[in-house]
């Protein structure tokens, strides 16, 4: 029988694979057919400049990518600190191991919490977390 997080990882990786990389290639090249098709080719002085599909396309990665690479920079710097809080913050792993630090630290924890914590970690270091 197979296991079924094997089935839940494959899900994963394909979403993953799908949604980070193949939908965005899918999306960049159907984004600049479109914007080709529906501006350039009908507005005669940007058809005289961008006559060619090609053309277009690569003055549109040459202004895309710098300014995609600006803008990612920003939200590195900026919100990837506030977006990692709220994740973290849903998290009930991330409580459960920080409860259980401070009821160590307090003595407010049972042997028994404490192993069921380690061996909680232990399986998800070794892959097999919940």
């Amino acid at each position: 029988m197979m296991d079924k997080n094997w089935i839940r990882r494959r899900w994963f990786d394909f979403r993953q694979g799908h949604g980070v990389y193949l939908i965005f290639a899918l999306t960049f090249a159907n984004f600049v057919l479109i914007f080709h098709r529906l501006l350039i080719e009908r507005i005669e002085i940007l058809n005289e400049i961008f006559s060619e599909l090609w053309i277009f396309a690569l003055f549109f990665i040459l202004i895309y990518i710098p300014l995609s690479i600006v803008i990612g920079a920003w939200h590195r710097k900026t919100q990837l600190k506030v977006e990692s809080e709220v994740v973290l913050l849903q998290n009930p792993l991330w409580a459960r191991v920080f409860r259980t630090i401070l009821d160590t630290q307090t003595g407010e924890i049972s042997k028994e919490e404490i192993n069921e914590m380690r061996d909680l970690l232990k399986k998800i270091e070794n892959g097999k977390g919940q």
